[in-house]
């Protein structure tokens, strides 16, 4: 299957880059450079990644994203921009971006977060039932025995990557790496309180998990 990439960038020359680079690899490119072209794009295209800059005409990245993820909440979004401090990143990634890529940046690393986020995207099933429990990953929907539970954009996706490796042990690391991404300076103990959190939605009795194991000295393991 071809993926589809939208790129959202008002700078010609790494516009127009990305776009050939994208395309020898095989995916199908879109692109546009002015946020309001490009959400009119993500209306009328399926796409499964969008490269997204922060200061554009028309419409910024950060409200282009925050209205994609009202209609589009599946599409993954990896913010390229030269805004470059720790708030703003954290402000994309609590949108729903799923990586930050500060610019200037190698085009070779750029093609691996590409290949990493459309490989997770297709490991994950979008309906997943386990149990009392019933998740719909695409509409950010989940019940318990038929009642809805209230979850974070984020604990939605740390529930898709326990989903798409059930019954692999994961790492703290690697769960911040693939969750949070590479550039962004939460702590392992970050993963434990959003395990925690979880735990409290999933688990009978927290203190002793059912669904969302810990593996001393090595990580966490989902059983559902």
């Amino acid at each position: 299957m071809t993926h589809t990439i939208l790129i959202v960038e008002d700078e010609p020359s790494l516009r127009m880059s990305l776009q050939d680079h994208l395309q020898f690899e095989g995916y199908r490119v879109l692109v546009a450079e002015r946020g309001d072209e490009g959400l009119e794009l993500v209306h009328a295209e399926h796409l499964d990644l969008i490269l997204l800059d922060v200061m554009l005409p028309g419409l910024d990245g950060f409200a282009f994203c925050r209205e994609l993820k009202q209609v589009k909440p599946d599409c993954a979004v990896i913010f390229i921009s030269a805004r470059d401090q720790a708030v703003d990143v954290v402000r994309g990634l609590e949108l729903g971006a799923d990586d930050y890529l500060r610019k200037p940046f190698d085009m070779s690393e750029c093609l691996a977060r590409i290949r990493l986020r459309l490989k997770d995207k297709s490991n994950v099933s979008t309906v997943y039932s386990f149990g009392d429990f019933h998740f719909d990953f695409q509409k950010l929907e989940a019940t318990k025995g038929g009642e809805p539970l209230s979850l974070t954009t984020r604990e939605y996706r740390l529930m898709q990557l326990f989903v798409a490796r059930r019954g692999e042990v994961l790492c703290r690391d690697e769960i911040l790496n693939q969750v949070w991404g590479y550039d962004v300076f939460p702590t392992t103990r970050t993963v434990d309180n959003y395990i925690l959190r979880l735990r409290k939605c999933l688990e009978d009795e927290p203190s002793s998990p059912k669904w969302l194991v810990s593996v001393r000295g090595a990580g966490y393991r989902f059983t559902g």
